[in-house]
């Protein structure tokens, strides 16, 4: 199909800009997950706040990854489990955005420490959806917000 140089240039003049940056994501805005999503979140915080290593390793996948901020990757659900036990904290997750389709998915949010304070960092998770339908992080890569 032969367009010619107007369709060209008029399908180009409809087309966002790809030279401007989308804009920022705003401190604290969030979206509203699915609730077999939002439970990956909610029991993340709740296992992080205790110090609970074993909880939290579970909502890994058996071969997942810890991608830490300024540590090296961990792996496995036993490396993971050591990697977190400790002794928890506050801890505040919400999501900036988030998709899922078959078994994959991700959510991309943020995290404070307390409800309501600015962000001190962001993270990714990628997800992989198990035979019970249940929700597993397959990697969580997070950093803070100071440079």
């Amino acid at each position: 199909m032969y367009i010619g140089m107007l369709g060209v240039s008029l399908m180009l003049a409809t087309l966002p800009s790809l030279t401007e940056p989308p804009p920022p994501v705003a401190q604290g805005s969030s979206v509203r997950l699915p609730p077999d999503l939002a439970r990956v979140l909610t029991d993340y915080e709740a296992a992080w706040r205790v110090g609970d290593g074993a909880a939290l390793a579970r909502l890994f996948e058996a071969d997942g990854f810890v991608l830490p901020n300024g540590d090296p990757p961990v792996r496995g659900r036993g490396a993971i489990q050591q990697y977190y036990k400790g002794p928890g904290g506050p801890l505040v997750l919400h999501a900036f955005a988030f998709a899922a389709e078959g078994a994959a998915g991700y959510i991309f949010g943020g995290f404070s420490r307390h409800e309501g304070e600015p962000d001190v960092g962001k993270f990714t998770l990628t997800l992989r959806r198990g035979a019970d339908g249940r929700w597993f992080i397959v990697s969580d890569m997070d950093n803070g917000n100071r440079r």
